[in-house]
């Protein structure tokens, strides 16, 4: 059987794979997935996650559970020899191990670009996985469980402050969610004004939201000061020391929580490990077919797919590359997965060719934007559309369910405001304990 080996389990990577299964033949090819983490994120929810209006496992497809004839390997791709044709893989133990593949495919995805701004390694969330997600909603709750009992003063004002750095989707989106539920705590919290929360979006560009219109973007800022938040535009963070936060414009103040969404950058594994061709940006250069190379020196028995890809924009014109997103990720990787099996039955693949379906943004919980093409929509209307078209865009039926009862669980019955931010340490108290009966 012809051994195919994909590095990554993430969009491209799960769909490839899922769409693999559904048309290889029995004993045609054998499918090997490898990825540190045993679940496919879906990370448009993570705003969602981080807002409690998603529980975290239903933001995620557990691979094992969906790909029943992939062979599934837990750990992290180091390097990509493809002279040799072998994947060299970091088991959990730490042992390195490598898989020989007669047809290799890298959706390994993008890390987050992190820039070297003191304090931020250490005191930063980002809101790329489920977990930070879930670490940003414990993180918000508790703060207003400790506010509401502290008097007015800085360690109250310290606690209901919250930073967003970076304001492309993912910065927006997560700070308009997690914005509207710190305004539903308030509520909750009869001793806390709305008036107390300082809640701010820094980004160094001076609009938010690039893939949308001026208009709309200049909408989305006048929303989320209409409710009172601070946009700081041409302003980047300079320190972020000791729960201070201070601004390129010499303003300073105290934020709690601090998330970091300032970008993407390309995975390591291709960018620097691999001897297969990469741009200046570390992105494998792919064919519109989305074979690795030019279209005037194809590399053989190589494929890549999504953001870790440079794939031409064929609906953009000459030189244009499709952008990071989920949208292109999943639609990727179904075309690969079809290419892929073309090849291997002697057949020519297709081009990689999508219109856009419009960019759409949650901004909290009955507010959105929607634009396609001169539409506009913003408001309750955009935010039942982006709720439609991501339920829709949900890979598998059990998930899409499971997402919808949810939605339809906090519509009846509320917002969920308990905190579990022990569970991120869950042998506190038990230590606690251990240490108390000593001392007896």
């Amino acid at each position: 059987m012809k051994r195919i080996v994909i590095v990554g389990g993430g969009y491209a990577g799960f769909y490839t794979a899922w769409r693999l299964e559904k048309r290889l033949r029995r004993g045609e090819a054998e499918v090997t997935v490898v990825d540190h983490t045993p679940y496919m994120t879906y990370q448009p929810f993570l705003p969602e996650v981080a807002a409690g209006s998603i529980e975290a496992r239903h933001a995620i497809v557990p691979l094992r559970r969906h790909l029943r004839r992939t062979r599934l390997v837990s750990g992290r791709a180091t390097r990509i020899d493809h002279a040799e044709r072998v994947v060299h893989v970091r088991l959990p133990d730490g042992s390195m191990t490598s898989f020989g593949y007669d047809e290799v495919v890298v959706t390994a995805g993008a890390v987050t670009r992190v820039f070297p701004v003191p304090g931020v390694r250490e005191a930063a969330i980002g809101l790329k996985h489920i977990e930070e997600a879930v670490a940003i909603r414990d993180a918000l709750l508790t703060a207003f469980d400790q506010a509401a009992s502290l008097p007015p003063g800085p360690e109250r004002q310290r606690r209901l402050g919250v930073t967003f750095i970076g304001g492309g989707f993912n910065g927006v989106e997560g700070f308009g969610e997690v914005f509207s539920l710190a305004r539903a705590l308030v509520r909750r919290h009869p001793g806390i004004r709305a008036d107390e929360l300082d809640f701010r979006l820094v980004e160094a560009s001076d609009h938010l939201l690039p893939e949308v219109t001026p208009r709309a973007r200049e909408w989305v800022r006048r929303h989320l000061e209409s409710r009172g938040a601070k946009v700081h535009l041409r302003t980047t963070v300079t320190s972020v020391l000791d729960g201070r936060v201070e601004l390129s414009t010499g303003e300073s103040f105290d934020s709690g929580l601090v998330v970091w969404t300032a970008g993407i950058a390309a995975n390591p594994v291709s960018a620097r490990h691999t001897d297969l061709p990469v741009n200046e940006r570390g992105l494998v250069v792919v064919r519109a077919d989305l074979r690795v190379g030019t279209p005037d020196h194809p590399i053989e028995h190589a494929w890549a797919a999504g953001d870790d890809a440079a794939v031409p924009d064929l609906a953009a014109g000459p030189g244009a590359y499709t952008v990071p997103n989920a949208q292109h990720a999943v639609r990727q990787g179904k075309r690969l997965a079809k290419n892929l099996v073309a090849v291997l039955r002697g057949r020519e693949p297709k081009p990689y060719r999508h219109r856009s379906l419009g960019t759409i943004a949650t901004l909290g919980l009955g507010q959105g934007i929607f634009q396609s093409g001169p539409v506009t929509l913003t408001g309750p209307t955009a935010w039942l559309v982006h709720r439609g078209y991501h339920v829709l865009a949900m890979p598998t039926w059990e998930r899409k369910l499971r997402v919808a009862g949810g939605w339809l669980g906090g519509f009846v019955l509320g917002r969920d405001i308990a905190t579990l931010q022990t569970v991120q340490r869950p042998r506190a108290a038990f230590r606690e304990d251990a240490e108390a009966r000593r001392a007896e």
